[in-house]
C-alpha cells in the first residue's frame, strides 16, 4: 500500500459548488476509484487550498491511472471539476494535483 497526499488551489467563488458536487459524487466515479485500487480517500479544504489523501492498494499504479483516465464518466466529472481548480505553479510536469512528500506517518 502506498499513501498519497496531493494539493491544488480552488478558484475563488467555486467553493460552494465544489462542496455540493462532492456531497453527491457520481456513483460511476466512485466505483471506478475503487476499481483502480484507491481506498481511504478524503479531500480537505482550507484557505483556498484542497488537500487530498488516499491509499493505493494495487500493484500497477500507472495502469490504474490510465484506466481511470480512460473512463468516460470520470472524464465527464473531471470536466466539471477542472474549471474550479487552479494547479500549483510548483507542481511537476504532467501533474494536475501536486503530489506532496510524506515526511511523517504513525499507524
Amino acid at each position: 500500500m502506498k499513501r498519497f497526499g496531493m494539493m491544488i488551489r480552488l478558484k475563488p467563488g467555486t467553493e460552494e459548488a465544489y462542496k455540493r458536487y462532492h456531497a453527491a459524487v457520481w456513483t460511476e466515479v466512485l466505483d471506478k476509484i475503487l476499481e483502480c485500487n484507491i481506498k481511504n480517500y478524503s479531500i480537505y479544504f482550507k484557505d483556498g487550498v484542497l488537500f487530498s489523501y488516499f491509499e493505493y492498494h494495487g500493484s500497477d499504479l500507472k495502469s490504474d491511472w490510465i484506466k481511470m483516465a480512460a473512463h468516460a464518466k470520470t472524464q465527464e466529472w473531471w470536466a466539471v471539476m477542472e474549471p474550479m481548480q487552479e494547479p500549483l505553479p510548483t507542481r511537476k510536469q504532467g501533474e494536475w494535483w501536486a503530489e506532496m512528500e510524506e515526511v511523517f506517518h504513525l499507524d
